[in-house]
């Protein structure tokens, strides 16, 4: 049996101390120029202090195009620079692990944010987004490895490359929104040679000690289980990645497509032989039994969103009471002031049902 407090060894070399790693959430509280807000300083750096071994940034665009969301922290100019090495360096103080996550939203990048039309491996029309050239893809796969470099010399412990939730990797992957007829559309091959030119590329570039995974998801934007697993086999037999992380949206759930209910979505993950790679899910992990429950199914060390907004020491929660159960919501705005949210970050999160309370 896995205990959620014992540490694991990565095959690079870092240590984490315990197997609770705070999920790369949204969270719109930097500054829109892509620099560091004290705001978002305080909220990560309270996780670290709540004992999570692995702190993960919100997603960080590698492109300014590539701005998915309000208040989004960058990671595409050295201006970001003094922000990220004074949050990597105030992280490590609590012997936690500090990864970035490298992110390009693509097609959901709103034009409004982002001041021009949007970009995707084809020209979409229900997002208005235009095809990219073949030299913006290069351009692209090599902006997305001088920001792991750039992450690595503020400090970071390592990179995570967002492959996940319909964003510009996803759109890459996706056979529904994918329509070249280059060496990156059609086939999965080519469809996924972008990722792993990314992934090579920053091994390559940041060398055998920096931490380096990759997150996917195996359902929504076209994505098709039997692909994204065939992807992840392919990730892991490579060699060039430490880490998984495949993001479930339900660790406990059935697959959507019919073909694939023999089991449930996480055991088709477990089952990979996943040689010297760990593996780590996200996706409805709210109580100490459920930490248990998903270590206990094969997984590594699991990811925290939810009970990591609500509680800042969820792992020491978890770790001291093995039946910890997180505050039940709605919660009030003054209690997540004290679990370290600004009013802008409370403020998305009334964009999830029954949350925060009105009470202000």
């Amino acid at each position: 049996m896995k205990l959620p407090e014992n540490e694991i060894k990565f095959s690079n070399g870092s240590v984490m101390k315990n197997r609770f790693m705070l999920a790369p959430l949204t969270n719109r509280q930097s500054h829109e120029d892509g620099r560091l807000s004290d705001e978002e300083f305080n909220w990560l750096v309270m996780r670290a202090k709540g004992q999570f071994g692995l702190v993960m940034t919100c997603a960080s665009h590698i492109q300014e195009i590539g701005k998915g969301f309000p208040g989004q922290l960058g990671i595409f100019s050295d201006d970001h620079v003094a922000g990220h090495r004074k949050l990597v360096t105030e992280i490590k103080k609590y012997n936690s692990l500090a990864v970035i996550q490298l992110h390009h939203a693509g097609m959901r990048s709103p034009s409004e944010i982002i001041g021009t039309v949007p970009v995707c491996p084809s020209a979409n029309e229900k997002t208005g987004a235009r095809a990219l050239s073949l030299d913006e893809v290069e351009q692209l796969k090599n902006d997305f490895i001088a920001a792991a470099i750039r992450a690595k010399e503020c400090g970071y412990s390592g990179a995570e490359v967002h492959g996940a939730h319909g964003y510009i990797l996803t759109q890459f992957l996706s056979q529904e929104i994918n329509n070249r007829t280059d060496k990156y559309g059609g086939s999965l091959t080519n469809r996924a040679r972008l990722l792993f030119e990314i992934v090579d590329g920053i091994r390559q570039s940041c060398g055998s000690d920096f931490l380096l995974g990759v997150r996917l998801s195996p359902e929504k934007f076209g994505m098709k289980l039997s692909e994204i697993k065939e992807v992840s086999q392919q990730l892991i037999n490579k060699g060039n990645i430490n880490f998984l992380d495949i993001s479930l949206w339900d660790c406990f759930k059935l697959p959507e497509e019919d073909k694939h209910k023999d089991q449930s979505l996480l055991k088709h993950f477990t089952e990979l032989d996943l040689k010297k790679v760990l593996l780590t899910v996200a996706g409805n992990i709210r109580s100490a039994e459920d930490v248990t429950k998903v270590l206990n199914a094969g997984v590594d060390f699991v990811t925290i969103g939810r009970s990591g907004i609500l509680h800042h020491d969820f792992p020491v929660k978890v770790i001291e009471d093995p039946s910890f159960k997180p505050i039940e919501t709605p919660v009030s705005k003054e209690y997540l002031r004290k679990e370290g949210l600004s009013d802008e970050f409370i403020k998305y999160m009334h964009r999830w049902p029954d949350f925060v309370l009105n009470d202000e």
